[in-house]
């Protein structure tokens, strides 16, 4: 047996002190306090807005989202939370903090050029401060692995798009090939499940509390079949209502199984997703969103946020708080009692004070971006890159573009206000793009896909609207 280096033999032997010492008072004292930490669980869907989601009040899907419904009926529901609204930017700011004119994740196309190594991801911070960190689901436009961001453990596919019927995934970095397909939602619940497990029951010999991120592909396109479709359901329209119970089925087994291991009091669960619906969004209350995913309006980024932390977060409450991805990474820093590194600029503000029940420190505006454009928002103006301004009196409905010389004293005021907010951010001395390279890279995406007939066949799969 070759000797051990010095580097080897200290990691062991501090190891193996480290279990020694859970024999004495302060061993089981520090056990105690890892035990104490809470867990946390990050549920997020694809493409699917407020109007997919029946506590939001969707008209279509009012009895199709039980769980999240009851999710929401237990903890905080926030009625104003806004992702980007495309896959690849919104997941660069969950994993970052970080708009994206700091890391460069602009858009799809570059959404995945950010480096681990240049930021300070949220798994890492936690997994330093003593969580076990796992991701589950779709990944692809970050770049890199999961395991480069920090989750020691994870299972994901090569897809930006919809990843169902499949006969290989990756986990842990391994490519698995199965004989037959599998419906991989189905794969990566049962892998999130099994990585609960050994997180409990309560008194088990697992000391660290754990961080899961539940990436799931549904609903994105392609719309397919589910495990719970009819058999030889062909009816687009069927297929899509059927992506949504099952992602809602799942939300509601996998609480179930938390509860079972007895996890639940100590265990944050958050879901959101990731843009807005694609396609024509479906009325809330009779009336239709403005705006889907892609744009940069209202539908495109304004997505539910539901926050279940049973016997910490009030039940029942709705909060018009705003909020914007940037703002996961120190909630689950603050929730974890671990500290932001100094490293690098965060953006996000914690609603951390919120999910304990009091007033918080809600931020005054919320900002978004794609690509070369964006846009800046408060209680009820938003101002874009092109200068123009919203009145949001009557959003997610209507954004009534004010005329560029109101002399109305309440515009004026916005004008001013959110101005300078875009000052001090000044997102065109970041990692912007311009307009034409935008395009440019758009339809180098596009080529790349569509360089062989199967892969255009693909492509446009990918990118079919909500039936």
């Amino acid at each position: 047996m070759s000797s051990l280096s010095r580097r080897e033999f200290l990691r062991t032997g501090l190891a193996a002190g480290a279990v020694a010492s859970l024999s004495g008072p302060l061993g089981r004292a520090a056990l105690d306090a890892q035990r104490a930490k809470p867990n946390i669980v990050f549920i997020l869907g694809d493409d699917w807005g407020l109007d997919n989601t029946g506590c939001y009040g969707s008209d279509r899907h009012k009895n199709r989202t039980p769980n999240i419904d009851a999710l929401a009926a237990g903890g905080i529901r926030f009625e104003r939370c806004y992702s980007a609204p495309l896959c690849g930017p919104t997941r660069c700011e969950i994993n970052t903090g970080r708009y994206a004119f700091r890391t460069g994740g602009l858009t799809n196309p570059v959404s995945g050029q950010p480096k681990s190594q240049d930021e300070y991801p949220l798994a890492r911070i936690l997994k330093e401060a003593g969580y076990d960190t796992c991701h589950a689901g779709k990944w692809r436009q970050m770049g890199e692995t999961p395991g480069d961001w920090g989750f020691g453990e994870y299972i994901t596919d090569n897809t930006a798009g919809g990843w169902y019927w499949q006969k290989n995934y990756t986990k842990n970095g391994q490519l698995v090939e199965t004989a037959e397909e599998v419906y991989c939602p189905d794969v990566y619940h049962s892998f999130a499940v099994d990585f609960l497990r050994r997180h409990g029951p309560k008194g088990s010999a697992s000391a660290k509390p754990f961080y899961l991120y539940y990436a799931s592909h549904l609903c994105h396109g392609p719309i397919v079949r589910t495990p719970d479709s009819k058999p030889g359901e062909t009816d687009p329209v069927a297929l899509y209502n059927d992506n949504i119970a099952y992602l809602d089925k799942q939300v509601g087994l996998l609480v179930a199984e938390i509860e079972k291991l007895g996890l639940r009091e100590n265990t944050l669960i958050v879901f959101s997703t990731d843009n807005g619906t694609v396609g024509q969004p479906n009325t809330i209350g009779g009336r239709k969103i403005n705006g889907v995913k892609g744009t940069l309006l209202e539908g495109g980024s304004r997505v539910p946020l539901i926050a279940n932390w049973k016997g910490v977060a009030p039940t029942g409450r709705v909060l018009k708080d705003l909020v914007d991805f940037s703002d996961i990474l120190p909630t689950f820093v603050e929730v974890a009692g671990a500290k932001l590194p100094t490293s690098v600029s965060y953006d996000g503000r914690s609603f951390a004070g919120q999910l304990r029940g009091p007033k918080g420190q809600p931020r005054e505006w919320i900002y978004v971006q794609l690509g070369s454009r964006w846009y800046v928002r408060d209680d009820g103006w938003k101002l874009n890159q092109a200068g123009e301004l919203f009145d949001m009196k009557d959003s997610p409905f209507v954004e009534e573009l004010v005329p560029a010389d109101s002399q109305n004293d309440a515009a004026v005021a916005a004008r001013k206000r959110l101005q300078a907010v875009l000052d001090k951010l000044s997102p065109a001395t970041g990692k912007t793009i311009s307009p034409e390279e935008e395009a440019r890279a758009k339809n180098k995406a596009k080529k790349k896909a569509g360089g062989q007939k199967k892969g255009k066949k693909k492509a446009k799969a990918n990118e079919q609207t909500q039936p």
